[in-house]
């Protein structure tokens, strides 16, 4: 089905049409925290790698969001990638009536980068610390991308999703499923070959 959302050819400006069908997209759920004397948290699902080397990764912040210039001032930050029973701190961290600065980290467990000074997210399941790499412009957003510092992953736990507005879960079905996949695929050479066994 198309959905026309605009005024004319190549024209879009429905935001809040544009906003659900930006919300097809299943993703991840994150908290991006910065540190100093006044830290900061924010949920965020606009999060992705970038490159492997330099080890790069990026995060996209509203320009009327209080972490924009938190991060700008900061020059580094953190992201905690929230594990499946962290909805609760999603909806804290997204809550635009909660108490700023320290306070806001209160009833969260967390505990001190040390590579950032930003909080990291007890229990999530994967954590980078990054310094402020580049930033760009996009429309009313900045793109930050940060150079990867240091990180942890913790593997047990599966990952918090969200999905059409709504937080979710991957079922233990799909995740064996992933496992087995994965470990059923061919390693590959260089050039895309499957590589037969014992030939490393």
């Amino acid at each position: 089905m198309t959905i026309d959302v605009g005024g004319g050819l190549g024209q879009v400006t429905d935001t809040k049409t544009l906003r659900r069908v930006f919300g097809t997209f299943a993703t991840g759920v994150t908290v991006v925290t910065t540190g100093g004397e006044a830290p900061h948290a924010m949920t965020a699902n606009a999060f992705t790698s970038v490159s492997l080397d330099p080890p790069l990764l990026l995060i996209c912040v509203d320009h009327s969001a209080v972490m924009h210039e938190s991060v700008t001032r900061a020059g580094r930050f953190a992201v905690s990638v929230l594990a499946s029973h962290q909805e609760d701190v999603a909806r804290h961290f997204a809550d635009k009536w909660r108490t700023l600065g320290a306070a806001q980290f209160e009833c969260v467990s967390w505990s001190p980068g040390p590579h950032s000074g930003a909080p990291l997210i007890d229990g999530s399941v994967a954590q980078f610390e990054c310094e402020l790499w580049r930033a760009y412009e996009a429309g009313d957003h900045t793109i930050f991308v940060g150079r990867v510092l240091a990180l942890t992953e913790r593997a047990d736990d599966p990952p918090l999703v969200f999905h059409r507005g709504a937080f979710g879960a991957l079922t233990e079905k799909a995740l064996t499923e992933s496992v087995l996949t994965k470990s059923a695929r061919p390693e590959r050479d260089a050039n895309g070959r499957a590589r037969p066994e014992g030939s490393h």
